[in-house]
């Protein structure tokens, strides 16, 4: 027995109508179909619901007792309708967010505050991870991807790109001198990526024609963990600015190789499985990302 909702709005309009005729002009429908509708409820029911006479609709003892679940589970409806046009104008709930460390502190911490102002309903966990994690796994509402997109199954919304640079702190040059060729960064500490290998990468063009592929020293599978090595003189480093410009304006890291640097760029991504409804917190925090970002490009931050 499935009765549906329309059947129980035929049923109801019926009865505060008083006729078949009215609340077919009622819910905008022909006579013959409420009736039908009519029909199928009881028989489905396996019950009268309603007497019919030659001048009114009386209401059996069964169809009383029905009348009143029928007209909660409409009003159960209506609210939740209600309540879901209202999270829409004004999204509430949980709201999981994967990303890189890197990311999360450079780029989504620092917008955190704006969105709760915004939209004060909304609780956040922010969630960080050096890999690529399953979205479905670690139920994830929302990741934020830098670089290419692989998994098919994900939908991605394009939020901007980033530069990526060879840098170094002003002490370890001072130390260790400053390589003006390609030749001479063999002879000084590399940092880079554990994985994956095109991390590694740099924006330097070799003979071949490719970009220099690089043996770090020093790796990490933390972009965050390579920056303060670099920071703390450690070694020559190769990172986007998102989460660098800071340290450039400030002259803590400085670009090595700046008219030899090719202009490479990672794309970042705010991603969501694509079988996913898409609630109104999702579309509320990546809106606010791209609109806080497009007054402030990456390399401003």
């Amino acid at each position: 027995m499935q009765i549906t909702l329309q059947e129980l709005q035929v049923f109801t309009a019926v009865v505060d109508t008083a006729s078949i005729t009215s609340a077919a002009e009622r819910l905008n429908q022909t006579v013959s179909g409420v009736s039908r509708a009519l029909g199928r409820l009881e028989h489905k029911l396996q019950t009268t619901l309603l007497r019919r006479t030659t001048r009114r609709l009386e209401l059996t003892e069964e169809g009383q007792a029905f009348l009143k679940h029928a007209r909660d589970i409409l009003t159960s409806v209506e609210e939740a309708e209600e309540q879901m046009a209202s999270r829409l104008k004004c999204p509430s709930g949980l709201l999981r967010i994967d990303a890189a460390t890197p990311f999360i502190l450079h780029v989504i911490t620092p917008l955190i505050e704006s969105f709760r102002a915004r939209y004060p309903q909304v609780e956040l966990e922010l969630n960080s991870n050096e890999g690529i994690t399953d979205l479905i796994e670690k139920r994830t509402d929302v990741a934020f991807r830098v670089g290419s997109l692989r998994d098919s199954t994900l939908h991605a919304r394009l939020i901007g790109t980033s530069r990526i640079r060879i840098l170094a702190s002003p002490e370890y040059l001072e130390q260790h001198g400053t390589p003006v060729n390609m030749e001479q960064l063999a002879q000084h500490t590399l940092l880079g990526f554990t994985k994956p290998e095109l991390l590694n990468q740099w924006p330097l063009h070799v003979r071949s024609g490719d970009m220099l592929q690089i043996k770090p020293v020093i790796s990490s599978s933390s972009g965050e963990t390579l920056r303060h090595l670099a920071l703390s003189g450690a070694g020559i480093v190769c990172l986007s600015d998102f989460m660098t410009q800071r340290d450039r304006q400030a002259g803590r890291l400085v670009q090595l190789f700046p008219e030899q640097t090719l202009e490479i760029t990672q794309s970042i991504n705010a991603v969501y499985y694509r079988n996913t409804a898409l609630s109104s917190r999702i579309t509320s925090f990546i809106n606010h990302i791209i609109e806080e970002l497009g007054e402030r490009p990456f390399d401003e931050l």
